[in-house]
């Protein structure tokens, strides 16, 4: 049977609770034991003494063997629980009253005896002569004639058989079923304490793992819940399930955010990949179908009509290399394989470049261009090339969806160490439903507003610039964007550049 980790840690918490328990109760016991035979050995520590003091004992300087089982069997009436043993010098038992059979050893262990004569600490445990192994506390007195060496020991077992047997019993009895009596009340005692300590416990990883389980079942991309914040976490950074309980909802957020970022710019693609193909359609189709008129009616066409469809044809086609151009840019941006090289230049000189650039299809749309750029303007530090694509696809948007007559103004101004540009027109301006997602993705040209590729590679090249692209709301109509570069440390320019007199951009 396959158990949870809860359960595996109760399970060993039971074990080692009653191990604990079997332990205490063992060293009770035994300190009990010790405790008692102290309090013995110090009462009747000098018993011994006071045998050997008897001068029955001795006869001529010898034992008299007789007279020691008379005064031993007197002793042992008296007090059943002793026994009383006479030692040489070499421990060897010279007399005793033990019954036929009862004795089990012929010599006891002279050092604890010297230990106990010379003092120490209690209790001193020996040899007990009616047991192999059995050592118990006992009484010692050396024997000796005045103005001669100990040629012996009294030796009393103070706790003998007769003890054993009545402890035996008293331990089959009452002592031993309230020993188990006790020790079962403390396991249970220990048991109910233990199951709600571990209850308390286990509750935040209980609640850590109830937490898990609902992300895993709802997905990454539901919104994770939060286990817990982040002032409480604070509030006990020093509990480990609490900290990877936020941990873990800080993982869970983050993971929901990057679930959803995916999902929108998977989103984005799709819609990408049809506005494409929107945008592919229309010019292939004319293309092909020009094409293919000139392929079937090459002999009947007249050569006015011949040159119109052929241009015709390379209008379409030029408008397909410029969609994939712009792809393919965009594509190089969004993969990093774009590095801007920043240099100082004159963002005055750069903008009359571009003016020249579009001073054609102006007057082709009768659309004026017009700058306004502040005195003194510093240098600007940034990449070149790219500063100039941005320019010319803000230009080409803006005279694109400015109507006849009407006017595109670029603005050059000096603010807190940046140089602030602004492009505006006096076309239809930008409709809402675009705004949210004007520099998120390109949308179809079968609208008022043609691909958007221009405003996501300007997009793009300013955030690779650390500078972002502004929409500005406009009191008149029209549409006006805004982005900031910063200031170089090279020069100024003391005047602004001559810019192509904007009454030559009349209609």
């Amino acid at each position: 049977m396959k158990l949870t980790l809860s359960q595996r840690l109760f399970a060993v918490f039971c074990v080692l609770l009653l191990a604990c328990c079997g332990a205490s109760a063992w060293l009770q016991i035994r300190a009990s034991d010790l405790r008692e035979k102290e309090v013995i050995q110090s009462l009747s520590r000098g018993l011994a003494a006071h045998i050997a003091h008897d001068g029955a004992l001795m006869d001529a300087g010898d034992i008299d063997a007789p007279a020691v089982r008379r005064l031993f069997s007197q002793l042992m009436v008296v007090n059943p629980s002793v026994e009383v043993y006479l030692l040489d010098n070499e421990g060897r038992v010279r007399a005793d009253d033990a019954p036929p059979g009862h004795l089990k050893r012929d010599r006891v262990d002279l050092a604890p005896v010297h230990r106990l004569i010379n003092g120490a600490p209690l209790p001193v445990l020996g040899d007990d002569p009616r047991s192999i192994d059995k050592r118990k506390v006992f009484s010692a007195a050396p024997l000796a004639t005045p103005g001669k060496p100990p040629f012996g020991y009294v030796y009393v077992v103070l706790l003998g058989e007769e003890h054993d047997e009545l402890a035996a019993k008293a331990s089959a009895s009452a002592v031993l079923r309230t020993t188990l009596l006790s020790m079962g009340l403390v396991t249970l005692l220990g048991l109910v304490a233990g199951v709600i300590a571990f209850g308390l416990i286990t509750r935040p990883l209980r609640r850590l793992t109830d937490a898990m389980r609902r992300f895993d079942a709802s997905g990454a991309s539901a919104e994770p819940s939060p286990v817990l914040s982040h002032v409480a976490a604070r509030e006990n950074e020093r509990d480990e399930i609490v900290v990877l309980e936020s941990a873990f909802a800080q993982m869970a957020a983050r993971i929901g955010e990057q679930w959803r970022e995916l999902q929108r710019q998977d989103r984005e693609r799709r819609e990408l990949v049809v506005n494409i193909s929107h945008d592919l359609r229309t010019p292939l189709s004319s293309l092909h179908g020009y094409l293919e008129t000139l392929s079937l009616k090459a002999d009947v066409l007249a050569d006015t009509d011949r040159r119109r469809y052929l241009s015709i044809a390379l209008a379409q086609s030029a408008k397909v290399g410029h969609l994939a151009q712009s792809l393919f840019e965009l594509a190089r941006l969004e993969h990093g394989m774009v590095h801007p090289e920043a240099e100082s230049f004159s963002l005055a000189d750069l903008l009359q470049d571009v003016f020249e650039k579009f001073e054609l299809p102006a007057d082709a749309r009768k659309v004026r261009l017009d700058a306004h750029i502040e005195p003194r303007l510093p240098n600007v530090s940034a990449d070149l090339g790219m500063i100039e694509r941005i320019l010319t696809n803000l230009l080409d948007n803006a005279i694109y969806h400015t109507p006849e007559g009407g006017t595109v103004t670029v603005r050059l101004a000096h603010s807190n160490g940046h140089v602030e540009v602004t492009v505006s027109d006096t076309g239809p301006g930008i409709p809402a439903d675009v705004r949210g997602v004007l520099f998120q993705r390109a949308f179809a040209s079968g609208g008022r507003h043609r691909g958007g590729f221009g405003l996501l590679i300007v997009q793009r090249m300013l955030q690779l610039h650390g500078s972002q692209i502004r929409l500005i709301d406009l009191d008149q109509a029209g549409a006006a964007f805004s982005f900031e570069l910063p200031a170089s440390s090279a020069r100024s320019d003391e005047h602004a550049p001559q810019l192509p007199d904007p009454s030559n951009k009349n209609a």
